[in-house]
């Protein structure tokens, strides 16, 4: 929090402004039934998203991406990601209806027979995935699962908002949070050696991390997951969600992938960077609508063309 600390006043008072929208936005949500407050918030997010700078990114992306996808198909696919993220923000007051393994939820799994044999093993694994669908699901389907897991995830640069996630997402059933970073990495590191498994939301851009193939393109990628897989001789573990109707999701395990074998450590590290990172092309290819198109992946050079 010593960043936070020296703020200046103007930061506060624009903290002040967007913590005082968030909780009201929140609590209108939450006052609805859980189906009519996702659909509402996709239908928010339709209008008001391509009124954004974040949408004239999300075409940059989709170009890169399909590149002979008709224009008319491109602005169809960034007004379905819009209305993705606006059902997560419709659903998030509701998460503690979306628990998975409860009879008669809301939340179908496929493929546990994998979890379970990294269960049963005693042995900590690397859970890899993206920000697909309502990502919140995928992350307590995996904790309450039965594996000791702790999750990586970014801080919101408000401090009230972020700490309202947090609370959010402890009481949905994700006991143990580690924020990316310095602090966080040890902590993946100590939760490893103490047999627990840690997940990482793969997709986003890492300044730091080394060039891999996405899309055909070479693009910075965090190699974190892929360096601690090969140093505890872990299992990585491919999880995936799609959305259903009706503010319902199918989560997946993937049968495991084991991390590359070559004696050269860097391109051991190197190779399953690429692995995952065709695990992560492949779901984006089959479910597009639901992958967050907003997020600035390529170089900053690309979005200033």
């Amino acid at each position: 929090m010593s960043i936070k600390r020296k703020a200046s006043p103007l930061q506060w008072v624009q903290w002040f402004a967007e913590a005082g929208l968030w909780f009201l936005v929140m609590g209108f949500f939450r006052i609805l039934p859980i189906k009519k407050a996702s659909a509402v918030g996709g239908w928010l997010l339709r209008k008001i998203g391509p009124l954004t700078r974040a949408h004239k990114t999300a075409l940059i992306n989709i170009k890169l991406v399909f590149p002979d996808m008709p224009e008319s198909e491109v602005r169809k696919l960034a007004s379905a990601c819009w209305d993705n993220l606006g059902r997560i923000g419709g659903e998030f007051p509701h998460l503690s209806q979306l628990r998975p393994y409860e009879e008669n939820g809301r939340v179908e799994i496929i493929g546990h027979e994998h979890l379970q044999t990294i269960i049963d093993s005693k042995k900590p694994a690397v859970l890899i995935s993206g920000h697909f669908a309502n990502w919140e699901v995928m992350a307590a389907a995996i904790c309450l699962g039965g594996l000791p897991a702790r999750v990586s995830y970014r801080h919101t640069n408000n401090p009230w908002v972020d700490a309202s996630i947090a609370r959010t997402r402890l009481a949905y059933g994700i006991p143990e949070l580690s924020a990316k970073g310095g602090a966080g990495a040890k902590e993946m590191i100590e939760a490893m050696k103490q047999g627990h498994s840690v997940t990482f939301l793969n997709d986003q851009k890492f300044n730091q991390g080394i060039l891999a193939s996405f899309f055909g393109h070479k693009l910075p990628t965090a190699p974190g997951p892929s360096r601690l897989a090969l140093r505890f001789d872990a299992p990585i573990l491919p999880v995936s969600i799609e959305r259903l109707p009706k503010a319902r999701f199918r989560v997946r395990f993937h049968p495991p992938m084991a991390a590359s074998s070559d004696p050269d450590r860097s391109k051991a590290i190197a190779n399953t960077v690429e692995s995952i990172n065709r695990f992560l092309e492949d779901h984006i290819r089959q479910h597009p609508e639901s992958w967050f198109w907003v997020h600035r992946r390529w170089p900053k050079e690309v979005y200033r063309k």
